[in-house]
This record gives structure tokens, C-alpha cells and sequence, in this order.
């Protein structure tokens, strides 16, 4: 059969055999199968969709395109966590060192932010001299020695989704969930951790925007994670609001050492213990969540957490002083307080329109090749169901001209909207 006669009979709402689906995944890892062709069968499955089997052949040939980490010479029941995208989730720096510090080891490949959601190699790569690049051996090594590592995806592992990923995002055919949880499980099997946390984000600055979506990419997700022999567990989050007050790269890194310390925003500590929790049962550390919470907190007010953390950066280049003297980190030129031009409660924050604030700022990219401004983003102060009056702060802009300011001020003001009466604010979890 020829490629076209594959994308035929996907495009005519026909099922793949297990062989075809290898020779459209290998063949385009490869190079044989041009882009244009690939883009085809792309759009034709984003419209007529894959069947329980073909998503699960699909995944597994895609891990089956690279080399598979080997983890298996660090001691312990290996846990990794991803998120499915969101605005102001710092969640992995505090997550990382937190679960480590219990005992577990954390071991991930992370990758960065595109169009309004952040990337966690962006926000390291703010503190100087972080390297998001080791080799397998120096990663496995700082694995065992410090507990954790987070590293770039090494161009052998998964070739496959990093082409597909790439053409899909220039095809508009990225919201398929069967492709999505293609891209995410493969990741996660590839990576070689024993046991995976998926924090499926559920709102206005999240891929899924109801909870009908989310509840359809978690039961995928677990379903193919548990057909390739992982351990999958998923949770729901909210992200109707940012998750945090700071939205961009080096404010972020901020945030995450002040939740170290116990005095970051409410909800990312929340959200990061409980995360922990479960993170720790799944590595055996702990006999339950409530033991695993328990855990983490004591991790967090001991400030055991925080020394894995400065340990964690310090081995991988970066220094170690950003712990304890935050201007270290690069911050922009320019900054603007925005106020409020009226008073009355926050009833809605639109947390992609946020995002893309920050983007305009200069915090993120609208295509892979733009370059961001490491200082640049906006310090929050209000959150669905605040009172304002007129005049209150609702945010502060950072950025490295007064124009990307002006177009920053006027995104975030169409995020927020007033109302005359107060609404409670959205629960952060969605589902467990």
C-alpha cells in the first residue's frame, strides 16, 4: 500500500492495521515520508479521529522511532509528574526538589514554552548558568547523588513526536486528543520513569476548556499509559486564573523559591504539596496521601526542600545563590504598574489571555525560534473574587521597551473583568 492509499483510508474514516500505523509513524521519524504527505494524514485523522487500538499502536511506535531511557540503575521506584500546559505553573520547581527531599527520585525531561503557556527549561534557564543539557551517564549520576534531575529531550529519544509535534502545530491539528496523548505518553514511556503523575489542566488557559474534555484526556491518557506497562495516575486542575501571582520566566523562578520557603501564593503550595502526596505513594515513600502530604509539608517547613533545591541547581551549573539573593536573576529594563480604572469583585480572569499578556511582553514565543526576555512578565494582584476599588494595583509589567508594555497593559486589562457582586472562586482541583 502507498502512503497515499494510508491516507485514504483515514481520510474515508477507516481503521489502520498495527503494521500501517508503524510505516506512517517510522516512516516520517525517518525521513521517508515527506511533510507535506504526513500533514495529510494528520488532518485526516484530527477529523475523523483514531480508535482505541490505532491510539495505542500510534503511541508506541512513537516510542519505538528513539532509544528508551534506562533508568534502572537508580535505586527506588522513579517518579515523574507533567502538566498538560497552563499559565503562572511553576509547579515543577517546587515539586522536584519537594519529592526528592522525602525520598523519592526525580528524574525528567522537560521541554519549553510555545504560544501562551510556559516552558519549564525556559524558566531554569533564567537562573545563571543552568544547564538543561547532560549527558545520559551525568544524568542518571546527579539522579542518584542529589535526587533529582531535569533536563532537555535528547534529540534519539522519541524523534517521532518531536516532528509530528512540530508539523502539527503549523497544520492546526494540535487539540486531537489521541495525538495529544500520543505526544504525552510516548514522552513518558521514553523517559523511563516507573510512575507518572499527569496534571491534566482544565479552563480558560488550558488546552481542554471544560471538564468534559479533561475527563476524556485523563481516561485516555491512564488507558494507553497502562496498555504500554506504566504506572499512569491523572489529576484535574483548574486553570480558569493563572495558578500563581507570576507569570513569566526568572519571576517564576522567584515564586517557586518563595513557595520553598512557605510564603508563596496559596494555591501553588497547595497544589504542589498535594501533588507531592500522590507522588509519593506511587514511589513507595509513603503508605498513603495523607502520609504523603504530611511529608511534604514537614519537607517544606524544615527547609529540607529548599537545600535539595540550591543542591539541584548547583549541580547542574547554576548558582546556587539565587536561593538566598533573587536579584541575581535577570529582570527587564521597564516596569508599569496597571490599576484599576474602576471598582467592584473580579468575577472572571481569562488565564490565556494572560498568557499571551506575557507573551507580548516578551516572556514567551509565538513561533519555536523567538527569542524570550528572561526578566520579562508581570507580577499579579488579584484573583477571581477579589474586591477592588479604583485605583488598586492589578498587576506589574516587566519588559525591555515601553511598547511591548503598552501592548502587554492593554491584553491584561481585556483579561480581567468586574462585576458588582462577589463569586467564589473556581475549586483547584477538578478531579482526582
Amino acid at each position: 500500500m502507498t502512503f497515499e492509499e494510508l491516507i485514504e483510508v483515514k481520510r474515508d474514516g477507516s481503521e489502520h492495521t498495527r503494521s500501517q500505523i508503524d510505516r506512517i509513524v517510522l516512516g516520517y521519524a525517518s525521513g521517508e515520508v515527506p511533510e507535506y504527505q504526513m500533514s495529510a494524514w494528520l488532518m485526516a485523522a484530527y477529523l475523523n479521529g483514531l480508535s482505541a487500538d490505532e491510539t495505542v499502536w500510534l503511541t508506541d511506535a512513537m516510542v519505538r522511532s528513539g532509544r528508551i531511557v534506562d533508568l534502572s540503575s537508580i535505586p527506588g521506584i522513579k517518579v515523574d509528574k507533567h502538566s498538560t500546559g497552563g499559565v503562572a505553573d511553576t509547579t515543577t520547581l517546587v515539586l522536584a526538589p519537594l519529592v526528592a527531599a522525602c525520598g523519592a527520585p526525580f528524574a525528567k525531561m522537560s521541554g519549553r514554552g510555545l504560544g501562551f503557556t510556559g516552558g519549564t527549561l525556559d524558566k531554569l534557564e533564567s537562573i545563571p548558568g543552568m544547564r538543561i543539557e547532560l549527558s545520559a551517564a551525568d544524568f542518571l549520576d546527579q539522579v542518584v547523588r542529589v535526587g533529582v534531575a531535569v533536563i532537555a529531550q535528547s534529540p534519539d529519544i522519541d524523534p517521532a513526536d518531536k516532528k509530528m509535534y512540530a508539523l502539527r502545530d503549523v497544520t492546526a491539528t494540535v487539540p486531537s486528543i489521541p495525538l495529544i496523548v500520543g505526544s504525552i505518553i510516548s514522552k513518558k514511556v521514553a523517559g523511563g520513569a516507573d510512575a507518572v503523575l499527569l496534571d491534566v489542566k482544565v479552563g480558560s488557559g488550558a488546552f481542554m476548556k471544560t471538564e468534559k474534555e479533561a475527563r476524556h484526556l485523563a481516561g485516555e491518557l491512564t488507558r494507553v499509559g497502562v496498555a504500554l506497562g506504566k504506572d499512569i495516575h491523572c489529576v484535574m486542575s483548574d486553570m480558569d486564573q493563572p495558578l500563581g501571582m507570576a507569570v513569566g520566566n526568572a519571576l517564576e523562578v522567584i515564586e517557586a523559591i518563595e513557595t520553598l520557603r512557605c510564603t508563596g501564593p496559596v494555591e501553588l503550595t497547595e497544589l504542589c504539596v498535594a501533588l507531592a502526596g500522590r507522588m509519593l505513594v506511587l514511589g513507595g515513600v509513603a503508605e498513603s496521601e495523607g502520609d504523603g502530604r504530611w511529608q511534604a509539608e514537614q519537607a517544606l517547613s524544615s527547609g529540607a526542600a529548599m537545600r535539595v533545591f540550591e543542591r539541584w541547581i548547583e549541580t547542574q551549573g547554576g548558582d546556587p545563590r539565587v536561593a538566598a539573593d533573587v536579584s541575581r536573576l535577570p529582570r527587564a529594563h521597564f516596569t508599569r504598574e496597571v490599576t484599576a480604572e474602576e471598582g467592584g469583585f473580579v468575577v472572571r480572569m481569562d488565564a490565556e489571555c494572560i498568557g499571551r499578556a506575557a507573551m507580548m511582553l516578551g516572556a514567551g514565543r509565538a513561533v519555536a525560534d523567538d527569542v524570550i526576555d528572561p526578566g520579562a512578565g508581570m507580577l499579579l494582584d488579584v484573583r477571581i473574587g477579589h474586591e477592588i476599588a479604583p485605583g488598586d494595583r492589578l498587576a506589574t509589567l516587566y519588559a525591555s521597551t515601553v511598547d511591548q508594555l503598552d501592548a502587554g497593559e492593554e491584553r491584561l486589562r481585556a483579561s480581567i473583568e468586574l462585576g458588582p457582586d462577589r463569586v467564589s472562586p473556581p475549586p483547584l482541583f477538578h478531579e482526582v
